[in-house]
């Protein structure tokens, strides 16, 4: 299986087998490359709608360009626990971070929910997250303020009286419920709309029939996130044999292309009381 950044030809083949419809595995498939490279190369410029060889071939080399003009760090910490593969842990990182930028979250708040999320201890200072991410602490302080503006990151204290920043558990469900409320907001505004237009006109009717679909969705939302709640907090050992979900895998999106739209968690609100 080849290696190194995709070539100009390979993006090419990209869009065309975007356009024919291809999921993303069957044109890793035939590019010879892992299905997280395509995935993650699409979602990064445009997604699957607009995706353009040309443009995002640039984008690439305006992006190395910066790497190798960059002042040098100290480099990342390459050591793995458990024996796990860093590159391709490095790779699924980047990978997370983009599918959760697709849903909407701005791109340094998605890098570090990402690295928060990917870390066994789902806790991290400041100082550290720079390290793994290369960026500066201001990048982070402001990254940090939007996360936990959203109750996404928790903040608390070390022995060492470090401020540490912690991912909860219940996040994903705060984010359902969020979109939940946002959506019920809609239904009730859209519904103002139709004794504006007039009950019974055509434009009325379609805001009704829209409202009815919103108000529906959302119901369904709310009900499968309080059942599925408890799921956040089981372990997967507690079930031998079951399944285990893999949110934003490139497993998730191999079958079509358009998992990367939606469901990413654009405003989680506050967390679990």
């Amino acid at each position: 299986m080849p290696g190194g950044r995709l070539t100009q030809q390979e993006r090419q083949q990209i869009a065309l087998g975007l356009a024919d419809g291809l999921a993303y595995a069957e044109i890793a498939r035939r590019l010879d490359r892992p299905t997280s490279t395509i995935t993650r190369e699409v979602l990064r410029n445009g997604g699957p709608t607009a995706y353009r060889a040309e443009p995002a071939h640039r984008a690439t080399e305006r992006r190395a360009h910066r790497r190798k003009q960059a002042a040098p760090r100290e480099p990342q910490v390459s050591v793995q626990p458990y024996g796990r593969d860093a590159e391709a842990v490095r790779e699924f990182e980047e990978l997370y971070a983009t599918v959760m930028m697709a849903s909407g979250m701005p791109l340094m708040m998605a890098r570090v929910l990402a690295c928060l999320t990917i870390t066994d201890s789902g806790s991290l200072t400041a100082q550290e997250l720079a390290q793994r991410l290369q960026v500066s602490p201001a990048s982070i302080s402001k990254a940090i303020a939007f996360l936990d503006s959203q109750g996404m990151v928790r903040r608390e204290r070390d022995e060492s009286r470090r401020e540490r920043y912690t991912v909860d558990d219940d996040i994903w469900y705060q984010s359902m419920m969020v979109s939940v409320r946002t959506t019920t907001q809609l239904v009730e505004t859209t519904r103002q709309g139709v004794n504006v237009l007039g009950s019974g006109t055509p434009a009325a009717a379609r805001l009704e029939s829209v409202a009815r679909f919103l108000d529906f969705v959302a119901e369904g939302i709310a009900r499968a996130a309080e059942q599925a709640r408890d799921i956040l907090h089981t372990s997967s050992q507690a079930t031998p044999g079951a399944p285990v979900a893999t949110a934003g895998s490139p497993e998730a999106a191999a079958g079509m292309p358009e998992a990367a739209s939606g469901g990413g968690p654009a405003e989680p609100g506050p967390g679990r009381g």
